[in-house]
């Protein structure tokens, strides 16, 4: 079991940016591959971006491509999305994930079956 907690979430205009991060509590490069979801009232869970555990391969939900990028900082266990161009639908409370045993390809490191370890989630709101 892996320990995670987001922080970095907060208001913002559209068009704007933030940063969030995840900090795990072990090593994950290699161990774990991870994941950033989020969800918008009365919507279902959405997967946004991923990344494998090697770190070589990422994959992003359409709604984000271009504008969204994870990256794992290894010498801190930190997970991080970097979050551009920010619309009011991007309004969620996102979650950070890590799962030991990882399929890969965009449908299932997008889906938040592959994941077994989860943050508490941080709140991102985005006006107009």
């Amino acid at each position: 079991q892996v320990q995670l907690v987001e922080s970095g979430g907060g208001s913002v205009q559209a068009g704007g940016s933030l940063r969030l991060s995840c900090a795990a509590s072990v090593y994950t490069k290699s161990r774990y591959c991870m994941a950033w979801f989020r969800q918008a009232p009365e919507k279902e869970r959405e997967g946004v971006a991923a990344l494998s555990s090697g770190g070589s391969m990422t994959y992003y939900s359409d709604s984000v491509k271009g504008r969204f990028t994870i990256s794992r900082d290894n010498t801190k266990n930190t997970l991080s999305l970097q979050m551009n161009s920010l619309k009011p639908e991007d309004t969620a409370v996102y979650y950070c994930a890590a799962a030991s045993r990882c399929t890969p390809g965009s449908a299932s490191m997008l889906r938040g079956s592959q994941y077994n370890n989860w943050g508490q989630g941080t709140q991102v709101t985005v006006s107009s």
